[in-house]
């Protein structure tokens, strides 16, 4: 038997630097993306895939921003889902495509996926993720006296809407995603870190304003799933501390609390590694076999150990 693996890659994955992010040049991105992925299905080993959407769900919402005079704009948790359904339909055709070619012949699903949060997680007073279009000086002060939006300068590009980031507590549709991959599918969930929604006093549920850290919600996919590895596919081969100086050294395996004492010491920035590593190591911390950190073009190797940065249990 195969093991259960849970893969989470960026949205800059599907939408490179200097692309405009038109749907063509999506699919030849993910067509690319899911020739790496296709060696893991023939091995036999049970796949679910989570993905980014920054780049994706930051165009819906200058879309609603240039159009919300002919047509109303949407909420920012119905433009996360909306994202999971577009990317979720482009992974499903390209990575089907490519598995019919090898042969192989599994049904490739996408769920679009609740993750519950607390309504009184403390982001909801500090928001600090920028999402959407830039704006005047001018026009930001508008929006925070019109629609209350927290509104921040951003590296002197402009001004940018600010989102509440809260920490994943539940990913709601794990039932049916271990149905699935119990059942031979390829599942594609908890897309753009998933849809955030909180529970009221009467158990209902609604969407919230806010956008979830999409490694972190990774983490608790591969929790909830029972997944034996999490691996954080990245653009470098393996972790490094010290980067950039004489000293850097590169990781192949450690521990979870020595990945702990390097991140105390300042290792993983907040900009950079610093999420992926923090999601690696409480995947571990809570119960999983392993995390790696590794190129998506290096994943069969990294899952051998023969690259990437593995974190493992104490």
């Amino acid at each position: 038997m195969g093991k259960t693996i849970v893969l989470a890659f960026g949205g800059n994955a599907i939408t490179k630097a200097g692309q405009k992010g038109t749907f063509p040049e999506q699919l030849a991105n993910i067509k690319e993306t899911c020739a790496h992925l296709v060696g893991l299905i023939k091995e036999g080993h049970r796949v679910v895939l989570t993905h980014g959407n920054g780049p994706q769900v930051g165009n819906l919402l200058i879309k609603n921003e240039l159009s919300k005079s002919v047509v109303p704009a949407m909420p920012l948790d119905v433009c996360v889902s909306n994202t999971q359904g577009s990317l979720g339909y482009a992974l499903q055709q390209e990575l089907t495509n490519a598995l019919v070619k090898e042969g192989i012949h599994v049904p490739v699903v996408t769920v679009v996926t609740r993750v519950e949060v607390d309504k009184d997680d403390p982001a909801f007073q500090n928001p600090t993720k920028p999402v959407g279009p830039f704006y005047t000086e001018e026009e930001a002060k508008k929006l925070r006296e019109e629609k209350g939006y927290a509104m921040v300068e951003d590296s002197g590009r402009g001004w940018r809407r600010v989102v509440p980031s809260p920490f994943p507590l539940k990913i709601l549709e794990k039932d049916a995603i271990r149905a699935l991959i119990e059942a031979g599918a390829v599942v594609i969930a908890a897309g753009g870190g998933g849809i955030p929604v909180s529970q009221n006093d009467l158990g209902e549920y609604s969407g919230v304003e806010a956008v979830i850290d999409k490694d972190l919600a990774g983490q608790q996919l591969a929790r909830d799933v029972g997944a034996d590895t999490f691996v954080l596919l990245t653009g470098v081969s393996r972790v490094a501390i010290n980067f950039g100086k004489p000293s850097q050294k590169e990781l192949d395996v450690i521990t979870a609390r020595e990945g702990r004492q390097y991140q105390k010491e300042g290792h993983f920035p907040p900009g950079s590694m610093g999420p992926k590593m923090e999601a690696a190591l409480l995947f571990v911390e809570k119960g999983g076999q392993k995390s790696i950190i590794a190129a998506l073009e290096e994943i069969g190797p990294a899952l051998k150990g023969e690259t990437g940065t593995t974190i493992i249990p104490e």
